[in-house]
């Protein structure tokens, strides 16, 4: 959530980050009629209790002939304070309504517009050149007997896949390469549980415009993550942490769930938009001074994760109307895919502010050990979805992909080839 006094005191920057995001810039008058509703409400509430208490002292001290009156305007006042502490728990709930409807306040310098919009912040590497007609990730996935997609439909449905043999041995290299950068940079390596509570999803923001995303149990009433980035936000919700040493660093690694509801027809091809994929996550909990270059940190762990495994990407400012509600701010990564001749994201690394601790109850003490809403960062380390990337870049003209020299170790091999 934004922070209510930032609301009062800028309320036209918060209309022009709506504008920003392409959201009705309504629901800030909205949530400003409601705020002062609330307010007015309990200083009403607040009143008659006062009057209430004086009331009851003057019954106490009473004379026997001034008592019955006295009783009487103590039960009209009793129940004058039952009907206003009502009204205060309608306006609260109303509050909080038009508070949970808006997004986070986008970071100035954000472009404007949507998922088309970005700004190309930076270009790495060279585009591979071929002398043979390149093939896509599933085809050699499957000529390498790394991908069987067939199967995965079979046991589960569409868009769901088995990673075989090398297959597997990329990713779990992918995803310990990432391990081990993260640990090497400060970071405390997590394996977070899957399935969190609603308070928790909701926290993250998960549950507003991208609940068709998640995947609910209803009979446990639990949901399914689509990034350990949820379960990672709750690990301190409720709590006031030690933040004078610096912030606190998260690596989460987990298998995503996503349901891709309204992406059908879309990259129905491959392991590019699929129901369940592993992730390593970088997760950090910091002063609010402290984000924005604590988001170029996040960026450069990205990037040397990127170089390591050596394909062609760039760098993207992401549109507001493209952020998602508790980002202010989000930089992606994109790989170049030879067989789409086109970028497509392998990484995204998101300042959130105070959005997500504020709903989170996530606090720091200052210096001078008052509680202050703490800001929340994420960010890809690496993920399944690497793989179209990998294979496509480094693919020879054999029918063999090399292995990039950093996940040779995992691998056990420098080059990949057909099997059967």
């Amino acid at each position: 959530m934004i922070d209510l006094k930032f609301l009062r005191e800028n309320p036209d920057t918060v209309r022009a980050s709506q504008r920003t995001r392409g959201e009705d810039p309504g629901l800030v008058d909205a949530l400003l009629d409601a705020d002062a509703s609330r307010r007015a409400a309990v200083l009403a509430g607040d009143n008659a209790r006062a009057e209430q208490k004086a009331l009851g002292k003057k019954v106490g001290k009473a004379s026997p002939e001034e008592r019955p009156a006295l009783l009487d305007g103590a039960k009209e006042l009793a129940a004058q304070v039952k009907t206003l502490e009502a009204e205060q728990n309608a306006a609260q709930e109303a509050l909080e309504r038009a508070h949970m409807a808006i997004s986070n306040v986008v970071q100035e310098g954000a472009p404007a517009g949507g998922e088309d919009d970005f700004v190309t912040l930076e270009t790495v590497g060279d585009l591979p050149t071929f002398d043979f007609e390149p093939k896509d990730h599933l085809t050699l996935g499957e000529s390498l007997g790394l991908i069987d997609m067939e199967r995965g439909a079979k046991v589960s449905g569409a868009r769901f896949y088995f990673l075989t043999g090398y297959g597997a041995l990329l990713q779990l290299g992918l995803l310990q390469l990432a391990a081990q950068k993260a640990t090497a940079n400060g970071f405390t390596m997590m394996i977070p549980p899957v399935l969190v509570r609603p308070e928790i999803m909701r926290g993250t923001g998960f549950l507003g415009q991208h609940a068709d995303e998640v995947y609910h149990l209803e009979d446990d009433d639990l949901y399914l993550v689509g990034t350990s980035e949820v379960p990672l936000a709750g690990y301190h919700s409720g709590e006031i942490l030690d933040l004078s040493a610096g912030p606190k660093r998260y690596a989460g690694w987990s298998s995503c769930f996503r349901r891709e509801a309204g992406s059908y027809g879309k990259d129905t091809r491959g392991i590019i938009r699929v129901h369940q994929f592993d992730k390593v996550e970088m997760f950090v909990y910091c002063k609010p001074e402290d984000a924005t270059e604590e988001h170029q940190r996040l960026l450069t762990w990205e990037r040397e994760m990127l170089a390591a495994i050596d394909v062609p990407y760039r760098v993207i400012d992401v549109a507001g109307g493209d952020l998602g509600s508790s980002a202010a701010r989000k930089f992606d990564c994109e790989a170049w895919v030879p067989t789409q001749e086109r970028y497509r994201e392998l990484t995204s690394t998101s300042n959130c502010t105070t959005f997500q601790a504020r709903r989170l109850g996530v606090r720091y003490r200052d210096e001078n050990g008052k509680p202050q809403t703490a800001a929340t960062l994420n960010g890809t380390l690496a993920t399944t979805r690497w793989l179209v990337a990998l294979l496509e870049n480094h693919q020879q003209a054999d029918g063999t992909v090399k292995v990039p020299p950093a996940l040779v170790p995992f691998v056990g091999r420098e080059v990949l080839e057909p099997v059967g």
